[in-house]
Formats: structure tokens, sequence, C-alpha cells
């Protein structure tokens, strides 16, 4: 697993990119399917419709991005901010400190590499294009800008990822 003391003081996207595929190809279906277990957990409060698709979106999207990253033969030309890299490792890892079952540290272990990869390598949001939130708002692309219609509302919630993320807020939505 990468931890911040694996981080040099400069490094490159690709470099990055390298240690995340060695990181994702520790990655199996089962893992997968833990996560998923975790995730129906989590999601028991949701209203029925929106559970099934929350688990089946979360379980395909940790499915695709795994994969993603495993066949990712892009180049990525710039450097990584290693500052700003150590503090969302140290923040996950005090989020993997807290999971309280298997299933949960699956879930974490998965989301660690996506988000990792697609915050500092992809420069693309946490949360993928088109995911909806409550009130049916989504994660929508302008160009090269990235919106996300909680963003504001949810930047101080503890465990949340929000200031890490490269979205801004959507001004159209209050």
């Amino acid at each position: 697993m990468i931890r911040s003391s694996d981080i040099p003081e400069k490094m490159t996207e690709m470099q990055l990119l390298e240690m995340l595929k060695k990181e994702a190809s520790s990655v199996h279906i089962k893992d997968i399917m833990s996560a998923s277990v975790y995730l129906r957990e989590d999601a028991r409060y949701l209203p029925p419709r929106e559970q099934k698709e929350f688990i089946e979106r979360f379980t395909r999207a940790f499915f695709n991005r795994i994969r993603d990253i495993k066949n990712d033969e892009n180049i990525y030309p710039g450097h990584v901010d290693t500052a700003r890299l150590k503090e969302f490792i140290d923040f996950l890892d005090q989020q993997l400190s807290q999971a309280k079952t298997e299933n949960e540290r699956c879930f974490q272990k998965i989301a660690r590499i996506i988000t990792i990869y697609v915050t500092f390598v992809r420069k693309e949001p946490v949360h993928p294009v088109g995911t909806r939130f409550p009130g049916g708002f989504t994660v929508r692309r302008e160009g090269n800008v990235f919106y996300c219609p909680v963003k504001d509302r949810q930047i101080n919630t503890p465990g949340a990822l929000c200031r890490f993320c490269v979205s801004i807020q959507d001004p159209d939505i209050s």
C-alpha cells in the first residue's frame, strides 16, 4: 500500500501511475466483491431503488477503474504536487485506520488506489461525471472544468474527500 513515506520530494505523474499500477495489480475480484458487501451495508438506509443503483454503480466503477489503471498507457507529462499527495494519503490512512470490518478495509484499499489515480494522475473529480446526488443533481463537465453540485456543502464534512477534489461548486446550484 502506498504510504506518504513512499513519496519522494519530486515525482512525475508517470512515476505515480507506475506505483498505482502495481497497487491495482494486487486487487482481485474477491476484493471488489468484499467492497460491494460493504457498500450494501453502508447503503442500507437508502430507498430500495436508490440503494440498488448506488451499489451497482460503485461496484461497476471500482471494477472499471481498477482495469483502467492497470491498462493505462497514456503519457502524463506533469509533476505531482507531492505535499498535497502526502496530505491526501495521510487523510486516507486515517480513514483506513477507522475501518471496522474486513469488507470496509477492502473498500478503503480500492477507493484509495482509485482516488489517488483520478485526483493526481487524471486530474478528474473523485466522483465521475454523471454521478447523481440527492435532488437529481449530477457531477458535470464543461471543457476542462468539472462542476460538483455538493462541493460547498460537503467541503468540511470530516470523512469527505471534497477538499482534495479537482471539481468546483456548480454555480447553477446553490
